[in-house]
C-alpha cells in the first residue's frame, strides 16, 4: 500500500522494478569504468592546488627566507581560486527557469486515480504515464474543482471556482447537454490560452471541449475554443456519450424500440379516430381529433429529440469553426485525434507553443481500436486505459523525435474521478478511485475530486519527486501563465496558485490553506491544511445518500445528486485525511479533542470564501441548457446535415 498522505515533500523511491538502484546525476551509470569518475583536478591539471604548500613556513633563515615563503604561499592561494570557483559552482542552487517553454497539457476524461501504475495499480499497464512520473514530479493530493466534466474544465481553463463564472448549476443538470445550447464559458472569462496567445504562443486544442459553442446565432461562436485563446481546434465541441456508439447503447436502443412502438400505436389510433369522424361512425369532433394528433406529435418530438437526434446533432467533429464529421465514426476517432496532436507539435516545433490534448478516453462508450481490444485484465475499460496510455506515449515520442523534450513542460491529469456507477447490465464502464470513497458526480468525497497530477520538465523539475501537499487543477492557470511571461489578471479573483516553487522544492508547503468542494452550486465540503502539526482536516456539510442501502455510490440513480436527496450535517462530518484518507471514520468531540476548534476554523474560512462570490448569470440551468435548432452546428444545410472526414493512411492506431 502506498503512503498517500502526510506533509511536505519526499523523494520518490522507484515504484516499478523495485530493488533497482535509482539513477543519480552525481553517480556514474552501473558498469561504467572508474575512468569516468575523475576528479576536477584530474580532468584539468590547471585546477591542481598543493594544499600542503598553503601552510606558510615562518622558520626560514632570516627575513629574506620569510618573504620568499610568504610570496610562495600567496602564489599558491592564487592558484586555488579556480578550484574554489568550481566548488562554489557545484553547490546546489536553483537553476534559472528558461523563458517561454513549450507546454503540453494532457487531460484524460473520467480517469480514476487508481487506474495508473504510478498511483498503485499493478494490474493495468500504463508505462508511458508511469515514465512521466519517474522523470518528473507526482502530486498525491491533486484536487479537481468539480466532480463532473463541464464545471471542472471551466475551472481548469480559468483558475477560478466554476461558481464564479456561472458554470456551477443550481439544478441536477450539471453539464452542458447539447452542442446547440446557448450556455458555456462566458466570453469575458480569461483562459490561460488567451494570455499565452498574447505572449506570442501558438495555442492549440485537440479533443474534448464541453464548455459551449455559440450564444445567439449558429456562427457567433462566443464560447468556442477560438474565442477563448486557441489558434487551432480539432475535436468534439461537446463530449462522448453512449449514443455516440453503436455497440454499447443497448439500453437506449431498447427504449427507442419501445417509444417507436408507442408512437406508431398512437398514430394508428389517431388515424382510426379521423376515419371514424369522416365516416360518422364515431361521435367525436374534429377538435378532439386535432388535440389527440398534437399530443401524439409532442410525444414523438419529446423522445426523439433526446434519443433520435443525439448521435447526429452532438456526436460531431469540428476543425476550428467548421464541422468536419457529422456524425463521427467512433472506430477511427482516436486515430484522427492522435494524428492532429502529433501534427500540431511537428508544425509548431520552432515554438513557443501551448498544446492542450483533451483526451476522449476513458469516457463512455469506451471507444477502443481493435489493436487494444482484449489486451487488459479489466475488460473494455482496461483496454481503453491502456490505449490512452499508448496515445500519451506517442505524444512523448513526438517530443523526443523533434528534440523538444528538454524545453517542454508536460502535465498529465484527469478532469475528475472515475465513474463508478457506469455500467450496462453487468458490464462495468468505469474505473477505480483506489482507496478513496465515492466517484464522479460526488462533489465532496475524495473519489470524485482527487485526480492524478504529474509535471515533467527535464533539467528544471526534479525527477522522481512526490509531493503530498494540497494542490488544485486551478493551479495550472497561474503556473503556465507566469511561465509564459504573462501576468495573472488583477481584475478578478483567481483561486489557483503558482506551483513552480513547490514543484522545484523551493518552498515546503502549498499556498492552499483551504480548498472548497462544490457539487453544482452547493458547497458540500471544505479542507483545511493545518500547517502547524501538518494535519489535514476535511469537513462535509452535505453528502449524497447512497443507494441501494449499503452501497458506496448512487447505483439506482446512475449519478449522485447535489440537491434534494442529500444528507445535511450540523455539525459537519469531520475527517483527518492524513490518518484516514479513505474517509472511513468520522471524528467526534469525544475522539478528537480539537473537534470544535477545527470545525469553527473551517466554517470561518467558508464564510470568508462565500463573501468573495458575486452573482453571475447561470450557464447550465433553464433555457441556457436547452437544445436550440438555430444554434446547431451543421455540415451542410440545416437540418440536412452530414459529412465524413477524409480517410488517411495514418488513421489506424
Amino acid at each position: 500500500m502506498m503512503q498517500m498522505e502526510g506533509g511536505g515533500v519526499r523523494q520518490n523511491l522507484p515504484e516499478a522494478g523495485k530493488g533497482k538502484e535509482a539513477a543519480s546525476p552525481l553517480k556514474p551509470p552501473r558498469g561504467a569504468s572508474s575512468a569516468h569518475t575523475l576528479t576536477s583536478a584530474q580532468r584539468d591539471p590547471r585546477l591542481t592546488c598543493d594544499i600542503q604548500n598553503r601552510e606558510t613556513d615562518f622558520s626560514g633563515p632570516g627575513p629574506s627566507g620569510k618573504r620568499q615563503d610568504n610570496m610562495s604561499g600567496l602564489n599558491n592561494h592564487r592558484n586555488c581560486w579556480p578550484l574554489m570557483l568550481v566548488l562554489w559552482l557545484l553547490v546546489p542552487t536553483s537553476t534559472p527557469i528558461p523563458a517561454k517553454p513549450n507546454m503540453v497539457l494532457i487531460m484524460a476524461d473520467d480517469l480514476g486515480i487508481g487506474d495508473l501504475g504510478c498511483y498503485g495499480n499493478h494490474t493495468l499497464r500504463t508505462p508511458n504515464i508511469d515514465r512521466l512520473a519517474r522523470e518528473g514530479v507526482r502530486l498525491t493530493q491533486h484536487i479537481a474543482a468539480a466532480s463532473i466534466c463541464t464545471p471542472s474544465r471551466a475551472a481548469f481553463l480559468t483558475g477560478r471556482y466554476p461558481i464564479r463564472s456561472g458554470m456551477a448549476s443550481e439544478t441536477e443538470v450539471r453539464v452542458l447537454r447539447w452542442t446547440a445550447a446557448s450556455g458555456g464559458l462566458p466570453p469575458n472569462e480569461t483562459t490561460f490560452a488567451k494570455i499565452l496567445q498574447q505572449q506570442g504562443y501558438t495555442t492549440g486544442l485537440v479533443g474534448k471541449w464541453h464548455v459551449g459553442v455559440s450564444c445567439e446565432t449558429r456562427n457567433d461562436h462566443c464560447h468556442h475554443p477560438l474565442n477563448h485563446g486557441f489558434h487551432y481546434f480539432y475535436g468534439t465541441p461537446l463530449t462522448l456519450m453512449l449514443d455516440c456508439g453503436n455497440k454499447h447503447n443497448q439500453k437506449a436502443q431498447a427504449l427507442r424500440a419501445t417509444y417507436w412502438f408507442c408512437t406508431r400505436t398512437l398514430a394508428c389510433a389517431m388515424l382510426l379516430l379521423a376515419l371514424g369522424r369522416l365516416t360518422g361512425s364515431l361521435p367525436i369532433s374534429w377538435k378532439t381529433v386535432g388535440c389527440f394528433g398534437v399530443c401524439v406529435l409532442v410525444f414523438f418530438v419529446s423522445w426523439y429529440s433526446s434519443h433520435g437526434f443525439t448521435r447526429h446533432w452532438d456526436c460531431i467533429l469540428m476543425r476550428n469553426h467548421k464541422v468536419r464529421e457529422q456524425s463521427m465514426v467512433l472506430k477511427r476517432t482516436p486515430s484522427l485525434l492522435l494524428r492532429e496532436a502529433t501534427s500540431f507539435i511537428e508544425r509548431n516545433k520552432q515554438g513557443p507553443f501551448l498544446f492542450f490534448l483533451s483526451l476522449l478516453q476513458v469516457h463512455v462508450p469506451l471507444t477502443t481500436t481493435r489493436n487494444f481490444l482484449g489486451r487488459s485484465q479489466h475488460g473494455l475499460y482496461g483496454d481503453n486505459v491502456e490505449e490512452m496510455d499508448w496515445v500519451v506515449g506517442q505524444v512523448l515520442k513526438t517530443l523526443d523525435n523533434e528534440g523538444l523534450t528538454n524545453h517542454t513542460l508536460v502535465y498529465f491529469t484527469s478532469d475528475h474521478g472515475a465513474f463508478i456507477e457506469g455500467r450496462i447490465g453487468d458490464t462495468p464502464l468505469g474505473g477505480s478511485n483506489g482507496i478513496y470513497k465515492g466517484g464522479k458526480g460526488m462533489g465532496g468525497w475524495e473519489g470524485g475530486i482527487r485526480v492524478p497530477g504529474i509535471f515533467r520538465w527535464p533539467g528544471v523539475l526534479p525527477a522522481g519527486r512526490v509531493i503530498h501537499e494540497p494542490t488544485s487543477l486551478m493551479d495550472v492557470f497561474p503556473t503556465v501563465v507566469q511561465l509564459g511571461g504573462g501576468q495573472v489578471p488583477q481584475d478578478r479573483v483567481i483561486d489557483g496558485r503558482d506551483l513552480m516553487p513547490l514543484l522545484r522544492g523551493q518552498v515546503p508547503h502549498s499556498e492552499h490553506e483551504f480548498l472548497f468542494h462544490y457539487c453544482g452550486s452547493r458547497l458540500h465540503a471544505a479542507r483545511w491544511h493545518q500547517r502547524q502539526g501538518a494535519r489535514l482536516w476535511k469537513a462535509h456539510f452535505e453528502t449524497p445518500i447512497f443507494s441501494p442501502e449499503g452501497a458506496v455510490g448512487c447505483y439506482t440513480r446512475g449519478l449522485c445528486p447535489c440537491h434534494g436527496k442529500v444528507a445535511r450535517h450540523d455539525p459537519p462530518l469531520l475527517f483527518e485525511l492524513s490518518g484516514d484518507p479513505s474517509e472511513a471514520t468520522p471524528l467526534s468531540p469525544t475522539s478528537e479533542p480539537s473537534f470544535h476548534a477545527v470545525v469553527s476554523r473551517i466554517q470561518e474560512a467558508t464564510r470568508a470564501h462565500r463573501s468573495t462570490l458575486t452573482p453571475v448569470p447561470g450557464q447550465l440551468s433553464g433555457s441556457s441548457n436547452m437544445w436550440k435548432p438555430w444554434l446547431q452546428p451543421c455540415c451542410g444545410s440545416f437540418p440536412f446535415c452530414g459529412c465524413q472526414e477524409s480517410a488517411h493512411p495514418r488513421d489506424e492506431l
